[in-house]
């Protein structure tokens, strides 16, 4: 495990938006699969550079149709989907501004943070969030637009711009400079109402490209193999739009899932094959968690719990040896961990699709102990929050 400050890197200064990505890449590499997303049968189907890039500009369309203009705000209110990401990347390349809202935030929040940042328009995700701004609508005199992503709003709102052309769109985009705003993103509002923080395309632009500049060890950690991650942060919360956007620039497949139950998550993870994750330290619990119980319906939790002793006391080793403070594993304790590698922490990586090799874990403090099993398992943690 380790804990790590990034010091910003010299970068060049940013220009134009953060929506420029999707087209600069639809350019140069159209075919490349820069997303998954699962289709009605739950099976992961690529989305490429182009495609990713040609449903933006649909969407784009359709919000100049519906009357967003530029610097206008559209407040999000969803779980963690792929119709997230295509909104957001849609109202940034019209010059306007997202404002995420919790999926479970109460009718009075979602009163002060629309109301407070004069939001225009509003995506939700179903019928209970609808229900949620309209008991509080009358009190939202410069909302227009309400829109609800399971019933059609993707499809309702591309269809309504087909007739724009796409140089409109482009000019828009062009308008967008560094200094612009890109999101207004509500703190938890511990000690009083919760405050807009306005964050430009700057912001977003230098922290995500510093991100993946410092850590591209660790995303492209094997030359031959494309880099994959699977976003199951709240994308109301800065952390997930950070990995929104540094996926989106930096050439990181990704996929989205709503749902952080184990049950859930652990097949998905499975499936999807991340090379790296980004999680808070529930998460991590949640994967140590399933394994455990997974050996124990085997009838091999007492040996699972050995395998855990020998990886912390591994890590552990390996980490003084780093620091100088120690020689490093014995051979005894060498021999041990190998006898763990096929049953326990070979298969505990399976799980997470057999190609996780590192993690970054933010949000609140990891337990120490959680954090070497994993090095000692084989995904080397990073964390800083």
């Amino acid at each position: 495990m380790r804990e790590f400050t990034v010091r910003p890197l010299q970068t060049r200064p940013p220009i134009g938006g953060v929506a420029d990505a999707v087209f600069e890449r639809a350019e140069l590499d159209p075919g490349r699969a820069v997303m998954g997303r699962k289709d009605t049968a739950g099976r992961w189907r690529d989305v490429t550079a182009a495609v990713f890039r040609d449903e933006v500009l649909g969407l784009a369309k359709g919000l100049l149709a519906a009357g967003v203009r530029f610097g206008d705000r559209v407040a999000l209110m969803s779980r963690t989907r792929y119709e997230w990401t295509l909104f957001d990347f849609a109202i940034w390349t019209v010059g306007a501004q997202s404002v995420p809202v919790y999926p479970t935030a109460s009718a009075e929040q979602v009163l002060w943070m629309l109301y407070d940042a004069e939001v225009y328009a509003c995506l939700v995700e179903h019928e209970d969030h609808a229900m949620t701004v309209g008991s509080v609508v009358d009190r939202l005199p410069l909302l227009k637009r309400l829109w609800q992503l399971d019933a059609g709003a993707v499809a309702e709102l591309t269809e309504s711009g087909r007739d724009i052309d796409d140089e409109v769109v482009h000019r828009h985009r062009r308008a967008v400079t560094p200094e612009s705003t890109a999101t207004v993103i509500y703190t938890s509002g511990t000690t009083g109402r919760p405050r807009g923080c306005v964050i430009s395309h700057a912001n977003l632009i230098f922290e995500t490209d510093t991100l993946v500049a410092r850590w591209q060890s660790l995303f492209r950690s094997r030359p031959a193999e494309e880099p994959a991650t699977l976003l199951f942060l709240p994308l109301a919360h800065v952390f997930g739009r950070v990995v929104e956007v540094a996926a989106v620039r930096g050439g990181v497949k990704f996929g989205h899932q709503p749902v952080l139950r184990s049950a859930v998550l652990m097949p998905d993870l499975a499936a999807f094959r991340p090379t790296f994750f980004l999680g808070v330290p529930y998460v991590f619990e949640g994967v140590f968690h399933a394994s455990r119980r997974w050996a124990e319906r085997e009838g091999r939790g007492e040996s699972f719990e050995k395998a855990v002793d020998v990886a912390v006391r591994y890590a552990e080793a390996r980490e003084q040896q780093a620091f100088g403070l120690g020689p490093g594993p014995s051979a005894a304790l060498r021999a041990r961990h190998r006898l763990f590698e096929r049953s326990v922490y070979g298969r505990l990586r399976q799980t997470m699709g057999g190609r996780v090799r590192h993690a970054m874990s933010g949000g609140s403090g990891l337990g120490r102990r959680l954090g070497l099993f994993f090095a000692g398992a084989g995904v080397t943690g990073f964390e800083g929050y």
